[in-house]
């Protein structure tokens, strides 16, 4: 079962550098934006980098890449910090600590430029947040390997896996939530660990 934890926390350090730096990174934003205004302030959130379909935003591209690690309210960065705690870790071992950052930051990136492109058609404006199209990248990747690399994944971890995307996609209809950067990211790290494994052809 992959999507265990066993490793104590030095352990974890050294098995997942790339997480643990993403948390510590995710982390010390949630305490900057929470003391400089609070983590649910929009002015506050679009100072540290927030994606934004305000007209004096529009053109700063790197918002895309800024605004995965800002979070909406602690239970937002909660949930995500949990998702990228437990269930991502076995993918930066799977792929290797540099391909999995690849792979993370730009399902994170594809997923915030599919949501507000779809975000831009609708009459108010609205901004983005969060690591969670970046972690639907994670699950995009363990999607794959589930149908077509089966020897990598035993069989309760494909269940587990199914039943979290069954329960993250319910949940990304809940209001404030963006389904389609979820989606977004998940179909494009599905795509995207297809195409790395085969541009750098690495056995598992």
């Amino acid at each position: 079962m992959i999507f265990v934890r066993y490793e104590n926390w030095k352990s974890y350090l050294r098995y997942y550098p790339v997480t643990s730096l993403l948390l510590v990174i995710n982390l010390v934003m949630f305490v900057i934006t929470s003391f400089d205004g609070g983590s649910r302030n929009p002015v506050t959130l679009l100072k540290y980098g927030a994606l934004s379909d305000l007209p004096q935003f529009v053109d700063q591209a790197w918002r895309y890449f800024t605004a995965m690690f800002l979070h909406n309210g602690f239970d937002h960065f909660l949930f995500n910090s949990f998702a990228l705690l437990v269930f991502v870790p076995p993918l930066e071992r799977i792929m290797g600590s540099w391909k999995f950052a690849i792979l993370y930051l730009l399902s994170g990136v594809l997923g915030n430029v599919i949501g507000l492109a779809y975000y831009e058609r609708m009459e108010d404006y609205t901004f983005l947040v969060g690591a969670s199209g970046a972690i639907y990248g994670a699950y995009g990747a363990y999607l794959y390997i589930a149908l077509f690399q089966r020897h990598v994944m035993d069989e309760s971890s494909r269940k587990t896996l199914f039943t979290l995307l069954i329960l993250g996609i319910l949940f990304s209809f809940t209001p404030g939530v963006s389904l389609v950067a979820h989606v977004g990211g998940l179909v494009g790290g599905f795509f995207l660990y297809g195409l790395m494994i085969r541009l750098f052809k690495r056995r598992t």
